[in-house]
């Protein structure tokens, strides 16, 4: 997940409230008599060991987008010993396992095969030591999102589906898709046919980890996660000595101009009341502090919620380039605004079903409704493609840490993409099963 914000923006005191909350309901066992969940928890227990190895495999052998071939390949072995009829390298390394039982509805279930380009610093006996190449350089890679844990998770729901399949009936699509982190593995496996040849399902379904109290579950209908655009301006200018700016257009004060006045768009255009930001992440230009270059670039990312607010942040960053270059005199710039994931919009139904027997599973007090998240995530493509689901939040750290991180000077509790984010792998497993199975098993049963 392209993340830039925490999953869950509350104030230290309401973060203290959920935690001491989500403790005492975890310790309370409020829903023992659920009946999915007495017969999907044996299943999860049993099998835990054998899920916690692989996750471990897994999280210390990550990989990059478009090349998880070794995550891939393990993650066919696991669901053709299940009996799932298994197609690989759809989209590049993307996973594909069909399993068909009888007429009914069908359900794809989403997981992400690949890692981050960074160094893992959790000091965990797992911890991950891999490189690979990226953008032409040697880089460590890390599961520093949490995709280790929904891959076991994946592999797990699987499992428990078909233990329980004399209670549904239906097709489960098992999706394993590349390259989610920079968010066009999912739109690689679609314009590789995966509708077209695998059928287009009834539903879609997909998790997410975060820094939550592990046995936790957050939710909500309707925009879930953010609209991403990536953005690299050149400005260009006339080179020259700085003892003598004058002989020069200065590319540099150009980027300032811009860099400060493109926020205006944010504080100033856009409704204020509207999810919208702009952030310059890297500015690149020149060598040596005597010399104005020819030119300089920025890169940076765009996030919103709504299309016509994306639209207006676009628009504004196109103009207030063009504009700082005017003032100047330089040249027009180059501005490339690529557009990212879209923001993942959750159905309504879908929800409302999937909230109540998640509950119902769970315990009211460990399901709760969220706000929506400034990150970005490309499970909103199949999504888009007319499918209706749901993305949710599975938590994975401990409570006690996520209660004293929200005390003055408390330690904070590492979020995704942060070199120390180690998700707590049980319960974190165990919930994200079970919840995906309850899940499926929801999307499987007709509406009452």
């Amino acid at each position: 997940m392209l993340l830039d914000s925490l999953f869950f923006r509350r104030s230290a005191l309401a973060c203290a409230v959920l935690a001491v909350s989500v403790g005492a309901a975890a310790q309370q066992a409020s829903s023992p008599s659920s009946p999915l969940h007495a017969q999907v928890s044996p299943i999860v227990n049993g099998m835990y060991p054998s899920l916690e190895t692989l996750y471990k495999d897994l999280h210390a052998n990550p990989e990059l987008g478009f090349q998880e071939v070794r995550t891939a390949g393990k993650l066919a072995e696991e669901m053709r010993k299940l009996g799932f009829e298994v197609t690989e390298k759809v989209g590049g390394t993307g996973v594909v396992a069909i399993y068909k039982n009888g007429a009914g509805p069908t359900v794809l279930v989403r997981t992400e095969l690949d890692a981050l380009p960074m160094e893992e610093k959790t000091g965990l006996p797992y911890a991950s030591k891999a490189k690979a190449q990226f953008n032409g350089r040697e880089t460590f890679v890390a599961h520093s999102c949490g995709h280790d844990v929904h891959m076991a998770s994946w592999v797990g729901t699987a499992r428990t589906l078909l233990a329980m399949k004399d209670q549904w009936k239906g097709t489960l699509m098992f999706v394993a898709q590349p390259a989610e982190e920079t968010v066009n593995g999912a739109k690689s496996m679609i314009n590789d046919g995966l509708f077209k040849r695998f059928g287009k399902p009834d539903y879609a379904l997909a998790l997410h980890s975060s820094a939550a109290p592990y046995g936790t579950v957050g939710y909500r209908a309707g925009p879930t996660t953010s609209n991403s655009d990536g953005m690299e301006i050149t400005f260009k200018g006339r080179g020259g000595h700085g003892s003598a700016p004058d002989k020069t257009i200065d590319p540099i004060a150009i980027a300032a101009h811009f860099i400060t006045d493109v926020q205006t768009v944010v504080s100033r255009e856009k409704d204020p009341a509207e999810f919208g930001v702009v952030t310059v992440g890297a500015i690149q230009g020149g060598t040596v502090g005597n010399i104005i270059p020819d030119t300089v670039v920025l890169r940076g990312t765009i996030r919103s919620y709504k299309p016509e607010v994306r639209e207006k942040l676009l628009a504004g960053v196109r103009r207030t380039a063009n504009a700082a270059a005017a003032m100047a005199g330089a040249p027009e710039p180059t501005v490339a605004l690529e557009a990212g994931g879209a923001a993942v919009v959750n159905d309504a139904a879908v929800v409302k079903r999937t909230a109540a027997a998640l509950k119902a599973a769970l315990g009211d007090r460990n399901v709760t409704e969220s706000p929506p998240i400034t990150a970005s995530e490309d499970f909103s493509e199949f999504l888009n493609a007319g499918v209706p689901g749901m993305m949710f939040f599975v938590g994975t750290v401990n409570p006690k840490d996520w209660v004293e991180a929200s005390k003055p000077g408390g330690k904070p509790v590492p979020f995704n993409h942060s070199p120390f984010y180690a998700p707590v792998p049980e319960p974190s497993i165990k919930t994200s099963v079970e919840a995906m199975s309850v899940a499926v098993l929801t999307a499987m049963s007709p509406p009452q």
